[in-house]
C-alpha cells in the first residue's frame, strides 16, 4: 500500500472510527481511545504546532495515523466494516472544525505547563 491509499484509507477510517464510538456494542475502552482519536483528528490544535521543524509535522505523519490504526484494531470487525460502508462520502467536503475537539489537546498543554512550572518552581 503507497502512501495515497493510506492517506485515503485513513479519510475513511475516521469517520468509521466516529460511527463507532456512538456504537452500544463498541468496548468502553475503545470508545475512549476513539474518542481521543477523533478528538485528536478533528482538533484545531496539533499537539505539537505544525510551525515546530521536522516535529511538527511528524504528529501528523505518525501519530494519528497510530491512534486510528489502534482504534480500529480494538473495534470489533464486523461493527467497523458496517460503520465504514456507512461512513462512505460523509466528509467529502473536508474534516469538521469545532472548537471543542480542542479542548483535549489543550488540557494536555495546561497539565504539560503546570508539571513544567511546578518542577522549576
Amino acid at each position: 500500500m503507497n502512501i495515497k491509499e493510506r492517506a485515503a484509507s485513513l479519510k475513511r477510517d475516521i469517520p468509521a472510527v466516529f460511527l463507532a464510538l456512538k456504537a452500544r456494542e463498541t468496548p468502553l475502552l475503545t470508545k475512549i481511545l476513539a474518542f481521543l482519536t477523533v478528538a485528536y483528528a478533528l482538533s484545531p490544535i496539533d499537539l505539537i504546532p505544525d510551525f515546530v521543524p521536522v516535529l511538527g509535522y511528524l504528529d501528523d505523519l505518525i501519530i494519528l495515523p497510530a491512534l486510528v490504526f489502534l482504534t480500529c484494531k480494538l473495534i470489533p470487525r464486523e461493527i467497523f466494516a458496517a460503520y465504514q460502508k456507512q461512513a462512505e462520502g460523509m466528509w467529502q467536503n473536508g474534516k469538521p472544525k469545532k472548537w471543542y475537539y480542542a479542548v483535549p489537546i489543550v488540557l494536555i498543554w495546561a497539565l504539560i505547563l503546570y508539571w513544567i512550572i511546578t518542577k522549576l518552581v
